[in-house]
C-alpha cells in the first residue's frame, strides 16, 4: 500500500516563494557603519532574486548544475544569491574569505565556478587570484569598494546593480529533483586539501524546518536574527533559509564584526536572537563589560562551532541578562547536530549542567559512540567514544569534482555509511551529548585519556586568564603530556604555580600540566576555532617560551 499524499519536491524555490509572499513585510537589514542601515523587505529580496536569475540565465547562459561562487560578507545581496542561484537549478558555492590564497584558488578550481560574486571591499582579496582561477568567466561586484584592482583582468567584470536593473521581478522557477545539488561548502582544510560538501534542496528544506523548531532555534515571524556566523560557514548555520521559511527578519553585520559595532547594532536594531562562534562573543562580552549597552532585546544567543566555556555562558547571563544556548554541528551536518535546551523540570545547577553539554539530538539525527577497540558504547553518560551520526542532512561523502563520483574516504565514514565526526564524548540516557575533545586532540598519557577541552575550560574560569589552549606534546615516560598555553588579561599577575594550584582543585592531579607558556593570542582557524596544530608546531620548532612546573 502506498500513501495518498501528494509528492511535492522540497525545494529552495518554495522557501523563496513563501518568504517573499506570506512574509513579504519581514526585513533584511544590512549594517553599513556610519550611514543609515540598508533595508529590504522579503518581498523586495524575492523580486531582486528573480531579476538576478534572469540576468544569470540571459547574460551568462547559466544552466542547471553550473556552480557559482560568492566571496561576500553577510548582507542582503548575498541573501539574494543564496535564494536565486539554487532556485534556478544552479549550485551556490560559498567561498571562505579567511582561507589562505592557495586554498581559496584550489577550491574555486576544484568546484569549477563559472561566476564569482564579490563584495567591493573584498576585491583586493580576489583580484590577485584571478589569473589562477581556470573556470571563472565572470566577476560580479556588489556594494562599495575600490574596483581598480580588477582593471584589465581576464574574466568579464560586472556591477551587480547594473546587471539586474530593469529585468522582470518574477521568474518561472523550475521544478527540480529535490535531491539535486543546491549549495556547496568546503571544509576549512586543517588537514590536507579542503573537502566539498554538497547540500541538496531536500536537506536544506528539512534542515530549515528543524532550525525553526522550538527544540532548536525556535525562529518565528516575530524574531529578528543577527547571524554573526559568516554565510560562508555552513550556510550561516542554515539561518538565511530558515528565516525566509519562518518570516524572521535578519540583521546582517556585513564586514562590521568587531565588538564595538556589534554592540552598537544590537542596541539600535534590537535583534531577538544572535548566532556566532565563542571567540566573537568573548570579544563582545569584554566590550559590554567595558562599555555597557542596552542588549535586552536578545532573548537568546546561540553559540556553536567550538566548545563554549561555561564561564562565558554564566558571565553573559549574570552580568548582561543574555541566555546563551550551546549547539554542536559541523560542515558535514549542515550543521545542526544538537542543541542544549535543558529538559522539562530541570532548574538551578541541574539546568546549567545540561546547558554546558552540546545538547540533545533532534529526531532526524541518529547518533552512536564508537569504542576505541571496535564496537559501540552505551548511552550511559560515562562511556566515551568517537561520535558517529547519520540523517537526512548529514553528508554521506565528499564532492569529487565535475563529473566525478562522490568521495567517501575510509577515515571519515564507517562501512555502513555513518559520518565519523572526529569528536570524542559521551551521551546520556536521555540523549544529551557531551564532547570531551577532538579525537586528534585527546591527550593519551600513560594509557589514560586527558581532555584538553576540560583543562581549557577550567583555565578560562580563572579571573586573570582570557584564553587557554591545551595540546598534547611528546613525553619520554608517559607518551604524551599536556602543554597549557594561556593568554593573560591586561594587568594579570598570576604565575604558573598559581594556575596549576587552581587546576589542582578541579581535576585529578595526574592530569595537571607540567609544561606552561604564555602566548599573545590563541591561533584561530578560518572559522574561529582554536588551531592547535599551530601550537604543536610552535612547540616542536622551539618557538614557545615553555616553563616546566613539576
Amino acid at each position: 500500500m502506498y500513501s495518498t499524499m501528494q509528492d511535492v519536491p522540497l525545494l529552495v524555490s518554495r522557501i523563496l516563494r513563501h518568504g517573499s509572499t506570506v512574509h513579504g513585510r519581514s526585513v533584511v537589514t544590512t549594517w553599513t557603519g556610519e550611514a543609515e542601515p540598508q533595508r529590504r523587505t522579503f518581498a523586495e529580496v524575492g523580486a531582486r532574486s528573480a531579476q538576478l536569475a534572469h540576468a544569470l540565465h540571459e547574460e551568462f547562459g547559466i544552466q542547471r548544475e553550473d556552480v557559482l561562487g560568492t566571496l561576500m560578507w553577510n548582507n542582503a545581496d548575498h541573501v539574494e544569491a543564496y535564494l536565486a542561484i539554487p532556485s534556478m537549478g544552479a549550485v551556490l558555492h560559498t567561498l571562505n574569505l579567511r582561507l589562505p590564497a592557495d586554498q581559496l584558488a584550489w577550491i574555486v578550481n576544484h568546484a569549477a565556478d563559472r561566476v564569482v560574486f564579490v563584495n567591493g571591499s573584498l576585491v583586493p582579496l580576489l583580484a590577485p587570484l584571478l589569473p589562477h582561477l581556470e573556470s571563472v568567466e565572470h566577476v560580479v561586484v556588489c556594494g562599495p569598494g575600490d574596483r581598480s584592482p580588477l582593471e584589465g583582468v581576464r574574466p568579464q567584470v560586472h556591477e551587480y546593480e547594473e546587471l539586474i536593473a530593469g529585468r522582470p521581478t518574477e521568474f518561472d522557477w523550475p521544478e527540480l529533483d529535490e535531491r539535486a545539488a543546491a549549495a556547496l561548502c568546503y571544509t576549512s582544510g586543517t588537514t590536507g586539501d579542503p573537502k566539498g560538501v554538497v547540500y541538496s534542496h531536500r536537506s536544506i528544506y528539512l534542515h530549515s524546518l528543524q532550525v525553526n523548531c522550538t527544540e532548536s532555534f525556535g525562529l518565528s515571524a516575530s524574531d529578528n536574527l543577527l547571524p554573526v556566523v559568516p554565510m560562508f560557514h555552513v550556510n550561516a548555520w542554515g539561518t538565511p533559509h530558515a528565516c525566509f521559511m519562518a518570516g524572521s527578519s535578519m540583521l546582517m553585520p556585513d564586514r562590521f564584526l568587531q565588538p564595538a559595532p556589534l554592540a552598537e547594532m544590537i542596541e539600535t536594531e534590537r535583534p531577538t536572537i544572535a548566532a556566532a562562534v565563542p571567540t566573537i562573543f568573548q570579544g563582545l562580552l569584554a566590550e559590554l563589560d567595558a562599555k555597557p549597552r542596552t542588549v535586552s532585546s536578545l532573548r537568546s544567543v546561540i553559540i556553536g562551532g567550538a566548545a563554549c566555556p561555561p564561564t562565558l555562558m554564566r558571565a553573559f547571563e549574570e552580568r548582561h541578562g543574555l541566555r546563551v544556548i550551546h549547539a554542536w554541528g559541523m560542515t558535514e551536518t549542515s550543521p545542526l547536530g544538537s542543541v542544549a535546551h535543558p529538559p522539562a523540570g530541570a532548574t538551578g545547577e541541574e539546568a546549567w549542567a545540561y546547558r554546558f553539554t552540546q545538547g540533545r539530538f533532534p529526531a532526524s539525527v541518529e547518533a552512536r559512540l564508537a569504542a576505541p577497540g571496535g564496537g559501540y558504547l552505551p548511552w550511559d553518560g560515562t562511556s566515551a567514544g568517537e561520535l558517529e551520526v547519520r540523517g537526512p542532512w548529514i553528508a554521506g561523502g565528499y564532492y569529487g569534482g565535475p563529473g566525478a563520483e562522490p568521495l567517501r574516504p575510509d577515515d571519515k565514514f564507517s562501512e555502513d555509511g555513518w559520518l565519523r565526526t572526529g569528536d570524542v564524548g559521551t551521551i546520556s540516557p536521555d540523549g544529551f551529548l557531551t564532547l570531551t575533545d577532538r579525537a586528534k586532540d585527546v591527550i593519551k598519557s600513560g594509557g589514560e585519556w586527558i581532555s584538553s577541552v576540560e583543562l581549557e575550560n577550567h583555565l578560562m574560569a580563572h579571573p586573570e586568564v582570557a584564553e587557554a589552549a591545551v595540546v598534547a606534546v611528546p613525553d619520554e615516560k608517559w607518551g604524551e603530556r599536556p602543554l597549557a598555553t594561556v593568554v593573560l588579561k591586561d594587568g594579570a599577575t598570576v604565575g604558573y604555580e598559581d594556575l596549576k594550584a587552581f587546576l589542582a582543585e578541579r581535576i585529578a592531579r595526574w592530569q595537571l600540566p607540567e609544561r606552561w607558556a604564555v602566548i599573545p593570542a590563541v591561533p584561530k582557524t578560518s572559522v574561529g576555532k582554536f588551531d592547535k596544530k599551530v601550537i604543536r608546531r610552535q612547540y616542536a620548532d622551539g618557538d614557545l617560551d615553555v616553563t616546566r612546573v613539576d
